[in-house]
């Protein structure tokens, strides 16, 4: 299958890619570099520095590569960022997407793989785990332009007949994740303390998040690949972890000597995020199958060795 990933240089599509091209896939990656790397680029895939905002550019990729699928990873990704300055959000997020499905259209593209975000969707949960039929109410400007993307989505198959499958994501962490650009706060946590530096908790770090291994995440979207038709499906643990918790068992894997240090709460951030996945488990076999202690313990050793 011929693939393209957009953000194929940053944390997530980075291994999406290489897991493709494990498989067999030939990949072509679409990175305007504004987080991602290029030592994250796999050799074996063809890149191209493009912003998924110019049509021109892209639309030419797209048409000289006749892809089979694509996985669009490519995003604005940091909530605060979005609540700061939501047109930029939605220039990325939403402008940036519809440039890309124009594409697929044009160009014969018949599956489409979208990241999108359980914990941002779903807004304050009413239970936990939520499941894909809970409410969606996210208060987040990223989180409505996840939301909004899934419905863009359903209308491109309805009219267009391209299958796409949205997997919402919990909290993803491990290796290659950007501490600065993305603000994934194992990341954050993980580097502040093996420099020795201040590691702030933000609000009470009472407030709970779902962490999946980015392992886990790429073979959810290894399996979407098969997927027909349009669908949702959660991509998390089922488990809650509060942020003091997850700042001791990083503080412990480091040894870092520094201690829990509060900063004022962000907003737009929910206070419990947990996902079920059991719909996926059911549709594909798929179940995480990496601990968060085990996770954990990868990403630090990933830091540490730099």
């Amino acid at each position: 299958m011929k693939i393209l990933v957009t953000g194929g240089a940053g944390f997530i599509g980075s291994h999406i890619v290489d897991a493709c091209i494990e498989s067999g896939h030939q990949v072509t990656i679409v990175d305007n570099l504004s987080t991602g790397q290029r030592k994250n680029v796999h050799p074996g895939a063809m890149f191209h520095e493009v912003d998924i905002r110019d049509t021109a550019p892209l639309h030419r990729l797209m048409e000289d590569g006749r892809f089979d699928a694509v996985s669009h990873q490519a995003a604005q990704m940091n909530v605060r960022k979005s609540v700061d300055d939501p047109a930029y959000d939605a220039s990325v997020n939403l402008i940036g997407m519809l440039n890309l499905l124009e594409g697929c259209v044009r160009t014969g593209v018949r599956k489409v793989v979208f990241a999108s975000s359980g914990g941002a969707i779903y807004g304050e949960q009413d239970v936990f785990p939520a499941d894909e039929a809970h409410s969606t109410r996210p208060i987040s400007p990223y989180g409505v332009a996840k939301l909004a993307t899934e419905q863009y989505l359903f209308y491109y198959k309805a009219v267009h007949g391209i299958d796409a499958v949205s997997l919402r994501y919990a909290n993803v962490y491990g290796p290659r994740q950007n501490p600065e650009g993305e603000a994934g706060v194992v990341s954050v946590f993980a580097t502040r303390m093996l420099k020795g530096e201040p590691a702030f908790i933000n609000g009470t770090g009472k407030q709970t998040r779902d962490y999946v291994f980015v392992g886990d995440v790429v073979r959810a979207n290894l399996f979407a690949l098969d997927h027909s038709g349009f669908d949702c499906f959660n991509i998390g643990t089922g488990i809650e972890t509060d942020v003091i918790a997850l700042f001791r068992k990083i503080r412990d894997l480091t040894g870092a000597d520094v201690q829990e240090e509060h900063a004022p709460a962000k907003k737009g951030e929910q206070l419990r995020s947990v996902l079920d996945h059991g719909k996926i488990s059911r549709t594909f076999g798929w179940k995480p199958e990496v601990s968060l202690e085990d996770g954990l313990r990868v990403t630090v050793d990933f830091f540490r060795k730099g």
